[in-house]
């Protein structure tokens, strides 16, 4: 008789199927005190427990709709890992900061207390690091969907935009006018030439330092 696959089981060996694969493709690192785990048996026998131990694979619905995702997005697309204010002391022995303290939640209402951590610098410093974004990619600046405090643009509102918008055809480019011939203006003739002048510009008062020669002015001393 087949036993039954429960789920826990089913997700329990998929996932240390691909931690074994992604380790004999080498593309997992260890550092410090987990550099022996790169060898295939010291990794063996840190899974084997996994093996043996209950699962639990819980599921719910993800946040509570669009606008909480995008507010859960924005902590981090904007912001670093840690603000200032959260920083309570520095030394050479730890780095004590405030942090959410998710071990000694309310098991009734979820709630979660603030709490003062403390880790060594290296650690604190390897933590912050996972946080840094790879090269090639730029955290968002506050503008857009993903903005916080009074640039925020309400969802709701911008639904009903979105909805109700009629569906224009695209404008056509404008196309620059022709550049026309300045007219020749009747009763003012050259006396030199014969031709009809033109007016190119009309300055006014306002516009007398447009009228200024660029050079000394030409004099005819003959």
């Amino acid at each position: 008789m087949v036993p039954r696959r429960t789920g826990s089981a089913f997700a329990r060996r998929l996932f240390l199927e691909k931690l074994i694969d992604a380790h004999a493709r080498r593309r997992l690192s260890f550092f410090g005190d987990l550099i022996s785990l790169a060898a295939p048996t010291a990794f063996a026998a840190h899974l084997a427990p996994l093996r043996r131990a209950e699962w639990v694979v819980y599921a719910k619905p993800p946040f509570g709709g669009p606008a909480a995702v995008l507010a859960y997005l924005a902590r981090y697309t904007h912001c670093v890992a840690i603000s200032s204010s959260r920083l309570v002391s520095l030394d050479d022995q730890a780095v004590r900061f405030r942090g959410k303290d998710y071990r000694r939640a309310n098991p009734a209402t979820g709630a979660v207390k603030m709490a003062t951590m403390a880790l060594s610098p290296h650690e604190f410093i390897r933590r912050f690091l996972i946080h840094v974004l790879p090269s090639g990619f730029h955290r968002i600046r506050h503008y857009g969907l993903l903005a916080k405090g009074p640039n925020t643009v309400p969802l709701d509102a911008l639904s009903a935009l979105i909805l109700n918008r009629p569906t224009q055809p695209a404008a056509m480019p404008e196309q620059a006018p022709e550049p026309r011939e300045p007219k020749a203006t009747p009763g003012l003739i050259c006396p030199c030439c014969g031709g009809s002048l033109r007016i190119i510009e009309v300055i006014g008062r306002d516009d007398a330092w447009r009228a200024r020669p660029l050079g000394p002015a030409w004099c005819d001393s003959s």
